[in-house]
């Protein structure tokens, strides 16, 4: 069923309809932020499975909109609360999508032994120590990493950072097989062939090269190291993924782009 999921995801990137894909466009808006679509627009299930391919537009979107409300707080208030501004507002848009599942999976995977232990807890909608410790950290990390660059970098580096971070947690959806049975996320998130990532890749992967191509590809590199660490973790404590591990791999893609772009800049 895998194989077949990736070969008409396949056959759609080859053929694509202009209405089909505003309707996944509006899936994807609906699915990944707070931000009103239309009436019943991007609905349908098939909507929902076409809607990852623009997961990372969501992201640079997400990313723009952060980057306007910090160079506009930026005029008024210090970096640091520019910056606090402008995470609130991200928060405020994605409903904290991507965080609720780091809390999760930090939660399940401190917690929990077995696999039926760890999906248990992944499900349970309240937060544990592991997860309220990882949220903070997380949040902490990112706040002081944006305010210690120059602001017009920082406010690139989030369109960047968010679009870029979402492609790079899709590309699971290559190599691994959801985890659960059932789900809501298993409508959305299918296996993917090579070819149907090729346009993920390209609509997320770019924005990191400019205007510092060099700091770009070394955050990618530290991106494809963390990539393969979690893709093994995942696949021996749960034999595949879930919409969770999806937000734990976008976070930790994100900070990682911060932390490098930060530490390439400094040196």
């Amino acid at each position: 069923m895998t194989r077949h999921a990736g070969g008409q995801e396949a056959e759609r990137v080859r053929r694509l309809d202009p209405r089909a894909e505003w309707r996944y466009l509006c899936a994807a808006l609906g699915y990944f932020t707070r931000v009103p679509v239309p009436y019943g627009v991007g609905a349908a299930q098939g909507d929902l499975a076409g809607a990852i391919r623009y997961f990372p537009l969501i992201g640079a979107l997400v990313g723009a909109f952060g980057a306007l409300v910090y160079l506009l707080a930026w005029r008024v208030f210090p970096v640091s609360l520019a910056v606090l501004l402008s995470m609130a507002a991200t928060l405020l848009v994605t409903g904290a999508f991507h965080e609720d599942g780091l809390a999760d999976c930090c939660d399940a995977f401190g917690g929990g032994m077995a696999r039926e232990d760890v999906l248990r807890i992944m499900r349970d909608p309240r937060i544990g120590a592991f997860g309220a410790i990882a949220l903070v950290m997380a949040l902490a990390i990112k706040w002081q990493a944006l305010a210690a660059l120059p602001p017009l970098v920082a406010a690139w580096v989030m369109v960047a950072a968010h679009a870029a971070s979402r492609a790079l947690a899709a590309s699971l959806l290559v190599t691994l097989d959801y985890a659960r049975a059932e789900g809501k996320a298993g409508a959305v998130v299918r296996r993917l062939s090579v070819r149907a990532y090729g346009l993920i890749a390209a609509l997320g992967l770019p924005w990191l090269f400019w205007p510092n191509w060099r700091a770009g590809l070394a955050a990618l590199a530290v991106a494809a190291v963390l990539r393969m660490l979690m893709s093994r973790y995942f696949q021996r404590r749960l034999g595949g993924y879930t919409g969770d591990c999806l937000g734990f791999a976008q976070q930790v893609f994100e900070l990682a782009i911060y932390l490098v772009v930060l530490a390439w800049i400094s040196s």
